[in-house]
């Protein structure tokens, strides 16, 4: 009896053993895998960002794919995309870093390709609502969702004053200006956007993108000999929310249609908002404005019987909706939008005022010395709802207010006849 309990105690120790080896094998196993990951995206992402705390997104992770895409050491433009690994041959989106310089060259004709691109164009990857995916809050009634209650991304809200950059629910945007000291070829503003290809993003993840993005922009520019100073970063970035709200409530960056619209009245004007909170140095800000679905309904019961239609695809897969958009500095010389032929995009000269037949309108000022380019955006089939008058007393009331604020100077609009829609 003795000899069989020393037997069993034996294989228990044994097999104890066996277990804290295979343990202790797949822990350096697990160490060598995240090492190689580690290595792997600093050679894709040439050596912008630490692979260990892109890593740590998502709750941290053995195991990653990475992919260069265009981005050298030589020429500090392109992307690099991390993929977690999460078995045999399987594997999903993770990380994207895009990194940009102002000046960068595109296309056959040499034209430089702008980083802000306003209109309702598909493809834009600004366009505030999803068409296709027909996203909004689903009823429980039996009538359609509400395609404009949730925007299919959040605008930029400032990375504290906004000097440093801007981010979104799942992204994040560092900017450098090149001071007059820098090198001669460096360029006048680099940009590198992290975005997490997950959802959702958590608070912790949010702030991990702006750092990754941040570490990016100071290496860039000492690569590229641009003298700047970044500035830290907020200790807390609040949640950027999507959800649309009264536009009669509107603060920061929209209060401006509160106040036209309390002067004015509703019209046929947008009744939501999308609004950021308003900063006096931020080189970008927007305002989202939408129509809801009680707002469509009272704009189509004065429409002709052949407009309607519109109104009806207003519910559903094309909302209306309108977007203003101000750019100030270095970022006002890198306003463009998309023009006829394959992937033409036109950068618009700061100085200037105008509108195109797209649905886009834009005015020019000097604020603090600097060039600032002021944008309206319309869905493409929402500017033939409002009249001209509308259209431009709406754009006037925009500008004036933001010139107002910034202490701008020489604005100048575009004319009556930019306002024309077809």
């Amino acid at each position: 009896m003795r000899t069989g309990w020393i037997r069993l105690w034996r294989w228990t120790a044994y097999a104890g053993l066996g277990l804290s080896l295979y343990g202790g094998w797949l822990t350096v196993d697990d160490f060598r895998d995240r090492a190689s990951s580690e290595r792997a995206i600093a050679t894709a992402c040439s050596d912008l960002v630490p692979g260990v705390a892109v890593m740590d997104l998502r709750g941290g992770m053995v195991r990653v794919h990475a992919y260069k895409g265009g981005l050298v050491p030589d020429y500090p433009s392109g992307a690099c995309t991390v993929y977690r690994v999460t078995g045999p041959d399987a594997n999903d989106a993770l990380f994207t870093l895009e990194a940009r310089r102002s000046g960068d060259i595109t296309g056959p004709d040499g034209s430089a390709a702008p980083t802000h691109v306003i209109g309702d164009e598909l493809g834009n990857p600004e366009s505030p609502f999803d068409y296709f995916a027909r996203r909004g809050v689903a009823r429980t009634d039996g009538r359609r969702a509400d395609v404009t209650a949730v925007a299919a991304r959040a605008e930029p809200r400032p990375l504290g004053d906004g000097t440093l950059g801007w981010y979104g629910d799942s992204y994040a945007t560092v900017r450098a200006e090149c001071g007059p000291s820098s090198r001669s070829s460096a360029p006048a503003l680099l940009t590198v956007t992290t975005r997490a290809a997950y959802a959702p993003v958590s608070g912790a993840d949010r702030e991990r993108l702006a750092a990754l993005a941040r570490t990016a922009v100071r290496t860039l520019a000492d690569r590229t000999g641009c003298a700047t100073h970044l500035p830290a970063l907020p200790d807390h970035l609040a949640a950027a929310p999507t959800a649309l709200r009264p536009a009669r409530t509107a603060t920061g960056t929209c209060k401006w249609l509160a106040d036209h619209l309390a002067a004015r009245g509703r019209g046929r004007l947008p009744d939501r908002v999308l609004d950021t909170p308003a900063r006096a140095a931020n080189p970008q800000e927007t305002c989202l404005m939408a129509v809801g679905p009680q707002q469509v309904s009272r704009i189509a019961a004065g429409l002709d019987r052949d407009d309607r239609s519109a109104a009806r695809s207003a519910l559903t897969h094309s909302p209306w909706w309108l977007r203003t958009a101000s750019y100030f500095g270095a970022e006002a010389d890198t306003v463009g939008y998309k023009d006829s032929g394959p992937d033409r995009e036109v950068l618009i000269e700061p100085g200037s005022a105008g509108g195109k037949l797209k649905g886009i309108w834009w005015a020019s000022s000097v604020c603090d010395g600097k060039p600032a380019l002021h944008t309206l955006t319309s869905s493409y089939n929402y500017d033939g709802v409002l009249d001209n008058r509308t259209l431009s007393a709406l754009f006037r009331a925009y500008v004036d207010d933001i010139t107002t604020r910034r202490g701008c100077t020489h604005v100048t609009f575009p004319d009556a006849k930019d306002f024309r829609v077809v």
